[in-house]
């Protein structure tokens, strides 16, 4: 394809969006035409199909674009050959926050319950006290243990390379 018969394909587009884009889509396909160039035929073929298959669906998106039409369903599909700047949830998005959604909802209906199967006592049940956790002093202690450990590793690495750093200017230097 020589850059005429890219020029040509430009012009499918609408005017408004061929003053506005023209001239940067032509730089960018003869950047990428150069770069093709060095390869083979069958990465120059694919290269040219690729890009005529892009203006071609390009050119019509922004006619459907223009006739007032936002999403484009065509026969064929269009993602890989456009770029959409507009932020999207996966669709697994929706069915996960209704999963969740559920889930809370069960909870505080199960806790509703808990609360008004406990029996009515005329004298309120006293504060609760705290339990005191055993677990809490281990974890507090194997993340010293490990804090230390690193910093020891740290200042052991820092010194070997400070060392080594000597040694390598020594042995660059000319010799006397």
């Amino acid at each position: 394809m020589t850059l005429s018969v890219y020029r040509h394909l430009l012009r499918l587009y609408p005017a408004f969006h061929r003053e506005r884009f023209g001239e940067e889509m032509f730089a960018v396909f003869c950047e990428m035409q150069a770069e093709t160039a060095t390869k083979g035929m069958v990465a120059r073929i694919v290269f040219y199909v690729h890009e005529t298959a892009g203006v071609m669906a390009g050119a019509l998106q922004e006619h459907w674009r223009a006739l007032g039409g936002d999403p484009v369903w065509l026969w064929f599909p269009t993602r890989r050959f456009t770029m959409r700047t507009e932020f999207r949830f996966p669709k697994a998005t929706a069915v996960l926050m209704t999963i969740i959604l559920a889930g809370v909802v069960l909870a505080i209906k199960r806790g509703e319950a808990i609360a008004s199967s406990l029996p009515h006592v005329n004298p309120p049940v006293g504060p609760i006290q705290p339990v005191h956790s055993a677990l809490l002093p281990g974890v507090a202690l194997g993340l010293a243990f490990f804090y230390a450990a690193g910093l020891i590793g740290w200042v052991i690495l820092f010194a070997m390379h400070r060392s080594g750093v000597h040694r390598l200017a020594e042995t660059s230097a000319e010799p006397k």
